[in-house]
């Protein structure tokens, strides 16, 4: 009698007041936790062990075959790889600070003095907000090689053979780049414009006073305060600059003869048109490891720089 009373004691005390809303609260977080083991760690895991592994993606989980580095060994023999990974740095080094420059020079003339800002920043941000599909669309109207308002623009400046843009090697990438330049600039005004809206009017009052131009101004207060904002933009750009796939797919498919193809689309191709998932389980852990190592890099650098 006494013992039983001594172990209901100790389970009240220790199922107290905080450890029953700890409770609570892990139940809560249970389905959250549940489904992000289930559709996210589970899948990274199953993607590793894959890229270590041959799969034909039609012969079911019985065909799973593991070879080692064979899939990593195929890559450095892989002319399309190193295509496709020259095509990404490509994309990347022109997207991501060419945007960046343009978005900061519009947010500049946007954010100061203009009539009708609002209605600048609404029309600059549509694109990004759109469906890439019908951005491609349109685009792709407007590549036409004959019929299209840009080539027509050229024929008529007197250039009797104008690029044919989406069909041609050498300008199929350069196409990619300038809609995804386009289509992104209206995400990247809007941070800049926040970026400015909190640096203080006082600074540049005083800068005034003291006989600092415009552009003395831009270059001192300006670049300086906006430090942070472009390190944040240049990393989540840079990031989304190595998964470019929707334009790609829907304007090239990767061509003509591979002159578009990227890192990302090269996973697809492999992996839901060759069903080569364990090659396609490689080439993804490999893209994860520059943009890993990119990323790991830029931050550095940056902290580096914020703490000098």
């Amino acid at each position: 009698m006494e013992l039983g009373i001594k172990e209901t004691a100790r389970r009240r005390k220790f199922w107290n007041t905080a450890r029953k809303d700890a409770l609570i609260g892990w139940l809560f977080l249970a389905p959250e936790m549940i489904g992000m083991l289930a559709l996210s760690v589970f899948p990274i895991v199953f993607s590793l062990y894959l890229s270590f592994s041959d799969w034909n993606l039609v012969g079911g989980l019985s065909s799973i075959k593991f070879v080692g580095l064979d899939n990593f060994r195929m890559l450095l023999e892989d002319d399309k790889f190193y295509m496709a990974l020259k095509n990404n740095a490509v994309y990347t080094l022109f997207t991501v600070p060419i945007g960046m420059f343009l978005a900061l020079l519009l947010a500049v003339v946007i954010h100061s003095k203009v009539y009708g800002k609002d209605y600048f920043k609404v029309a600059f941000f549509i694109p990004y907000i759109s469906s890439i599909v019908a951005l491609g669309a349109v685009w792709s109207a407007l590549y036409h090689p004959s019929q299209g308002p840009i080539n027509r623009f050229l024929i008529s400046l007197g250039i009797t053979e104008p690029p044919k843009w989406l069909a041609d090697t050498q300008f199929s990438l350069i196409s990619i780049i300038i809609i995804a330049i386009w289509a992104g600039i209206g995400y990247q005004i809007i941070i800049y414009i926040a970026g400015l809206s909190n640096i203080p009017d006082e600074l540049y009052e005083a800068a005034s006073i003291d006989g600092a131009s415009q552009t003395q101004q831009f270059l001192r207060i300006t670049l300086p305060l906006l430090g942070p904002t472009t390190s944040f933009l240049f990393i989540t750009l840079l990031m989304s600059s190595f998964k470019v796939f929707d334009l790609i797919a829907f304007l090239t498919n990767g061509g003509p003869n591979d002159s578009s193809t990227v890192l990302v689309y090269r996973i697809y191709e492999e992996g839901f048109r060759n069903f080569r998932m364990g090659y396609a389980s490689a080439i993804s852990w490999v893209l994860f490891l520059i943009v890993g190592v990119i990323t790991l890099v830029t931050w550095k650098l940056q902290n580096k720089s914020d703490n000098h």
